[in-house]
């Protein structure tokens, strides 16, 4: 797991993050969101002591990254958002020379383990340079993976993927996940929303929200949103919602839907759809609507209006 408390770096006189306290158990994935230069890399890179921080200090898998710092890196794994990679190296031949480097015990069956999770067991014997730029990732991955990390930290892990090879990606980041931490930073947030267990959303060098996706937006709408939509003609439905007791700010759209509030915990949707039914109209569909995680993440990077 990681806890980390306090942390501050400083580039000069520049502050790059300040007074970051969060946590990341062992089978969650936690995602790292914001804007470019809001410190996301520079806590991935502390975490993984590649740097100290300036304030602050943090344990990976139990152990200080400052005071234990070899031990922090045996039981981490990192993906950088760049992968260090050898082009005239076989795939087979860079994960053995990574073994080599870490003394790793029976390397060619952890090799092995290794190229089988990332699904590159074929292509073993084939060249980095040969290789797409998916498949080289999955190469960064596989040299992450293969001393059977107890926490994994990957920076932008599906950056420059066709949407073919993201899939492929995330379904390993899942499956990883289920064992070990994992914490990833990413720009795609949709992706934070389908994989992350919780989101620590960062803008400029400050934890401006941590939660799940989906508590961030029950806290950020303070109302439920739902959508309405019947066959054919829906002139009127919006007046007869308007008078269902809880229902407010109804708003009827060029589709012929009807959005509309209600309180959280105050669930209206039954009496919606019995007095639509019973006015004539042919309900096709009542469902709610909730803020993307697109939406939070302007919402809170503009004025930074929720806080942990």
């Amino acid at each position: 797991m990681i806890r980390a408390t306090g942390l501050t770096k400083d580039y000069g006189s520049r502050r790059a993050i300040e007074n970051l306290t969060f946590e990341a158990n062992q089978g969650e994935i936690v995602g790292f969101l914001g804007p470019n230069g809001a410190g996301k890399t520079t806590t991935m890179r502390i975490l993984t002591g590649f740097m100290p921080p300036t304030y602050g200090t943090a344990q990976v898998a139990g152990f200080d990254i400052i005071e234990e710092s070899m031990e922090v890196r045996r039981r981490v794994g990192y993906l950088p958002e760049t992968v260090p990679l050898y082009p005239d190296m076989t795939v087979y031949g860079y994960l053995k020379f990574m073994a080599d480097l870490r003394h790793l015990p029976n390397a060619d069956d952890m090799i092995d383990e290794a190229l089988e999770l990332v699904g590159m067991t074929e292509r073993a014997d084939g060249y980095i340079s040969n290789l797409s730029k998916g498949m080289r990732q999955r190469v960064g991955l596989a040299q992450a993976l293969l001393h059977k990390p107890e926490v994994l930290i990957l920076d932008e892990p599906t950056i420059g993927l066709d949407p073919a090879q993201v899939v492929e990606v995330r379904n390993i980041i899942r499956e990883i996940g289920k064992q070990r931490t994992v914490m990833l930073s990413t720009h795609i947030l949709s992706e934070a929303q389908q994989i992350c267990d919780r989101v620590l959303i960062l803008n400029r060098g400050r934890i401006v929200a941590e939660d799940t996706p989906e508590n961030l937006q029950a806290r950020l709408m303070g109302a439920e949103r739902a959508l309405l939509t019947v066959r054919g003609d829906s002139d009127g439905l919006a007046a007869l919602l308007a008078k269902v007791k809880g229902v407010k700010n109804v708003n009827a759209r060029p589709d012929g839907g009807v959005e509309f509030q209600f309180e959280p915990g105050m669930d209206v949707r039954p009496e919606v759809a019995r007095q639509t039914i019973q006015a004539g109209y042919d309900l096709l569909e009542l469902r709610l609507l909730g803020l993307s995680l697109e939406e939070i993440f302007l919402e809170l990077t503009r004025d930074s209006k929720i806080s942990r």
